[in-house]
């Protein structure tokens, strides 16, 4: 898309400073069209929502957030997914409330994230459903905090409290949200993000994906994360299209259900991170595929984790008999701090990929491979920036910019980058104030990701503090989790972390990896470690330190399904993994 093409776009669509402008106006213009639907599970029934209907529970809402005067204070929002979380959340910015979304607590749940969430937003109300209140009052006899805050179910709430609203005085520059970050790399932060940010990024979503009128989403994604809420609930809005939302539960369960429910209201937009395909690739059968039709979906977007171009293959290779286009990938580039999306490819084009030189990479050197040579690490690119945004890589160390063959730190700017991190300026100064040591150029967000530009294409290669060095050597801990996972059939997919402890003064390696729930009563430790160990030599010419094999589901991860390493190292650390079994070089 040319430049011109996207100033018209944004011209025409960019109209409003604030998303309680934006809802008031499709409520008054657009009253009786459907904005949402939410599937509930299994059955057949759904929840709908008018936008007329959503802006009445919206100002009701906040009319009874008013009566409590909190204007500028924080709103946890503890909901299940569903329609009554939108609703809510559109109260807190009628309200001039700022939301703080989180996942409800869950039985036997540890509810330390939540806590530190709740105490570090400075939380003054908690919004949720009749539902819920009960088992929220019983986490504050565990620790949770709960009972100094006031609780409001607001599904019992009479839309006859709307009339009762005031318009707050909000415009672009006041703060919307406050989304804690998905905590990859260490303790989640609380990433403010304000109206302007959104308005802005919202266009830019909406350009990328060349949204119309007549576009229909289908999201699975939870509503706590940036990627859900803001792509999933905000831009539908945006584009003034309808949505049809689903519980992320329901797709883990049984992934066809999301490709069903793409079939039947035939959705033009839909995606996830790179393990929703494969898992369709493994968990669909050839007789569940024979009743699909996927040939509506014009943008299958995939980001928040490394984008596999075996997936892509294997997926389009898998589903085309269903009518799905490979040209529908789009791997796009994104995070909390920036709102959402950072970059983006062409819609309707093929993904751009790029076979590198491992051992060239090793030095943060890009040298151009062939996709037969052996020793390669392949790249799926994330798109371009857009005119009024700009990207550049940058040397994490002297400041300065990299040239096309070189990795360096990913740094943004642009009106989509947040505002910074509730109640941390010393974290905000150094992550959202960069400047180029050579030019002075800024100010730059500092994104924490290893990338490298090459003819405008963003290509992603890691995270810095995930990087592990060996020997004076990088090693990405994604290219071993994907060999660990190959080397054995009882191995979890997209289920291992890797990273590396002093030992003796020098780093060593150690791999934690979940097992099959259906192999842990025969499972042969001897042959999986050692088809692990062999398979990181091999590929990687590491030896293995330590093996740890755990339970199904205990590894860490965040909300958005991302290997929360630094966590599983803390616990590998601590002693405290749900252990089946473990290897190592010797005891510690």
């Amino acid at each position: 898309m040319t430049t011109s093409c996207f100033k018209s776009r944004v011209d025409t669509e960019y109209k409003h400073s604030t998303l309680v402008d934006l809802l008031s106006q499709r409520a008054q213009h657009q009253s009786e069209q459907k904005a949402y639907t939410f599937l509930k599970g299994t059955e057949a029934q759904t929840d709908e929502l008018t936008y007329k209907e959503l802006h009445l529970q919206a100002q009701a809402i906040a009319a009874s957030l008013q009566s409590l005067k909190l204007f500028g204070e924080r709103a946890l929002l503890l909901y299940q997914p569903g329609l009554d979380f939108v609703a809510a959340f559109f109260g807190c910015l009628y309200a001039g409330v700022i939301a703080v979304p989180a996942y409800p607590p869950r039985q036997n749940q540890n509810l330390s994230r939540l806590q530190a969430m709740t105490a570090d937003a400075q939380a003054k109300v908690v919004l949720t459903s009749t539902g819920l209140v009960e088992s929220l009052k019983a986490c504050s006899n565990k620790g949770l905090e709960l009972a100094e805050l006031h609780l409001l179910a607001t599904d019992s709430l009479s839309d006859d409290l709307a009339k009762a609203w005031q318009q707050p005085e909000i415009n672009s520059e006041s703060l919307a949200f406050i989304q804690y970050t998905s905590g990859s790399t260490g303790n989640p932060k609380g990433v403010m993000v304000s109206h302007g940010n959104l308005m802005h990024n919202l266009a830019l979503i909406h350009s990328f994906f060349e949204h119309r009128h007549d576009s229909q989403g289908l999201i699975w994604l939870p509503p706590y994360h940036d990627m859900g809420l803001i792509g999933g609930v905000l831009q539908p809005l945006y584009g003034g299209f309808p949505v049809t939302l689903m519980a992320p539960v329901d797709f883990l369960q049984k992934p066809l259900r999301w490709l069903q429910a793409i079939s039947h209201y035939r959705a033009t937009t839909s995606g996830g991170p790179n393990f929703a395909y494969d898992l369709c690739v493994r968990k669909i059968t050839s007789e569940q595929r024979a009743s699909l039709d996927l040939s509506s979906w014009e943008v299958a977007f995939t980001g928040a984790e490394p984008v596999r171009a075996e997936t892509l293959e294997q997926f389009a290779a898998t589903f085309e008999p269903c009518g799905f286009r490979r040209e529908a990938f789009y791997p796009c580039y994104g995070m909390a701090e920036t709102t959402l999306i950072v970059s983006g490819g062409v819609k309707n084009a093929l993904p751009v990929v790029k076979w590198v030189e491992s051992t060239a990479l090793e030095r943060n050197e890009v040298v151009k491979a062939s996709d037969n040579q052996e020793d390669v690490r392949v790249f799926v690119g994330c798109g371009q920036s857009y005119p009024d945004q700009k990207i550049v890589i940058v040397n994490p160390e002297s400041l300065t910019l990299c040239s096309e063959e070189q990795v360096g730190e990913i740094w943004v700017s642009g009106e989509s980058v947040a505002q910074g991190y509730w109640n941390r300026s010393e974290e905000t100064e150094q992550s959202f104030h960069a400047y180029l040591a050579d030019t002075g150029e800024g100010p730059f967000l500092r994104t924490g990701d290893l990338g490298f530009l090459q003819d405008g294409e963003l290509f992603v290669t890691g995270r810095i503090k995930d990087v592990i060095i060996i020997r004076g050597q990088n090693h990405y801990p994604q290219d071993i989790e994907l060999t660990v996972e190959r080397s054995h059939p009882t191995l979890r997919p997209s289920c291992g972390a890797t990273f590396s402890v002093d030992f003796k003064g020098s780093e060593r390696l150690v791999i934690v990896q979940e097992v099959e729930r259906s192999y842990l009563r025969k499972l042969d430790v001897q042959e999986v470690v050692g088809n692990i160990r062999q398979a990181v030599v091999a590929q990687h010419g590491l030896e293995v330190f330590a093996t740890v094999l755990v339970k199904t589901g205990s590894i860490p991860k965040t909300s958005s399904g991302k290997i929360r390493r630094h966590a599983c190292r803390s616990a590998f650390l601590s002693g405290s993994l749900d252990v089946v079994k473990d290897w190592s070089e010797r005891v510690f």
